[in-house]
């Protein structure tokens, strides 16, 4: 396919997602399962532009004077994708899948908008109603925290330790050119680029069916990293869901003690199976049934709480959401993260550690809800991270949350996704 066909296409995606109201992933498969002709290459670009649009949707709105698929289709390409208005009116001419072009009014309007005049909530491409949270979590710093959260991810891998060390993924990697991650030992990252190129399929390479990586971002590693698991302790994941940080868990004890992995939605866990087997762990058990977990009260040396939340830290990879994401739903979100930092903290032991974590970097998750327990648990205490965070880093600058209960990532500050993370001591 040219442009022109990837162009029209993503404007179809697009429509389809504000239509329809379509996870962007369930959009871009229902288009591939429609057009099969398209290659790995053609669906790979119409996904970035989708992605992008996504992305900066009310900025490329502000400056196209149209917030339509087209529109912040065609802003694509000119402000993410740096393409000259001229090249690409050369390059979509003659071709019949194209989309018609920006007319000269449109052209104008784009060349002459000043994004400074926007409303703020549009130049940080971000819902109004968010506006204040973002003020509050990050300062002076709001607008480049919001403007970070709308660049592409980087592919972030964790090296496994029971199977390879980080210089042979990186050798069997390097046509990928993978790099070393920035803040852990054993992270691998592969940075994204601008335009129609997709991200390597790392997953169906060999190292990774020899089970020498896992594909998670370096902040949700850092989040396991920090929950400071060691060797023959009894350690519970509580929110497991796929099983990313059990598996960094018992890297970290290098197979030994016991890591018991719960999650309330058993089908979460189905895929850990395979993972266990391929990444060569064996101190992982999987609960499935509430009697086994309620053996495990007052017996946990460590459990890790990565609750339920809004994955305000996640919108460069999951940007739809941010559309989505209301008042209402966050206020069931705060709910069950209240329920369930109460219930995993009846499993620590006298002595054990507690560590919350989200993909959210709203203050109201975070901050607010260890405040709350925190009120209400007197035997509780928070662990000050400052230690274990240069021990692991290397960095004397702790990204500390706007009221120092937690470590706050974001893209801005640590080149993560956005993670809280706070540990809490059981004292009686």
């Amino acid at each position: 396919m040219r442009l022109g066909g990837r162009l029209q296409a993503a404007i179809e995606v697009l429509e389809a997602i504000e239509q329809h109201h379509k996870p962007v992933a369930n959009a871009l498969k229902d288009w591939g399962s429609s057009h099969r002709f398209a290659g790995s290459g053609d669906r790979g670009a119409i996904g970035n532009i989708v992605y992008d649009a996504l992305r900066m949707k009310l900025s490329h709105g502000f400056m196209m004077g149209d917030d339509s698929p087209r529109a912040i289709a065609f802003a694509v390409l000119l402000r993410q994708w740096n393409m000259d208005i001229e090249d690409l009116r050369a390059q979509l001419d003659g071709d019949k899948f194209a989309p018609e072009f920006l007319s000269d009014q449109q052209i104008s309007d784009f060349q002459n908008a000043d994004l400074s005049k926007a409303d703020e909530n549009v130049r940080a491409d971000i819902p109004l109603w968010l506006l204040e949270e973002f003020k509050q979590t990050f300062g002076d710093d709001w607008l480049l925290e919001a403007q970070a959260l709308t660049q592409r991810p980087s592919l972030d891998l964790r090296v496994n330790t029971l199977k390879s060390t980080r210089e042979k993924v990186l050798n069997s990697l390097s046509k990928s050119n993978p790099e070393p991650g920035d803040l852990l030992p054993d992270s691998v990252r592969i940075t994204a680029e601008n335009g129609p190129d997709r991200m390597p399929n790392v997953s169906a390479d060999i190292p990774f069916a020899k089970g020498w990586f896992e594909i998670q971002d370096e902040g949700s590693q850092l989040a396991a990293a920090l929950t400071d698991a060691q060797k023959g302790e009894q350690v519970l994941d509580y929110c497991a869901g796929g099983g990313g940080k059990s598996l960094a868990l018992s890297a970290a004890m290098d197979n030994s003690g016991q890591i018991h992995t719960y999650d309330n939605d058993r089908r979460r866990m189905a895929p850990m199976i395979e993972r266990l087997r391929r990444a060569g762990t064996r101190n992982v058990q999987l609960i499935e049934d509430d009697e086994t977990l309620e053996q495990l009260k007052d017996n946990c040396d460590k459990v890790l709480v990565d609750a339920p939340c809004s994955g305000t830290g996640t919108w460069r990879r999951r940007p739809d959401t941010k559309w989505r994401l209301s008042e209402k739903s966050l206020g069931l979100r705060l709910n069950q993260q209240k329920e369930v930092i109460e219930k995993a903290s009846k499993y620590v032991n006298v002595g054990g550690q507690l560590t919350y974590v989200t993909c959210s970097v709203l203050p109201q998750e975070n901050d607010a809800i260890v405040a709350d327990f925190l009120s209400q648990n007197a035997n509780f205490e928070t662990v000050d991270l400052t230690q274990k965070w240069v021990e692991l880093t290397g960095r004397d600058e702790v990204p500390q949350s706007h009221t120092g209960l937690g470590i706050l990532c974001s893209p801005k500050r640590t080149g993560t996704d956005g993670f809280f993370i706070t540990t809490l001591k059981r004292n009686a």
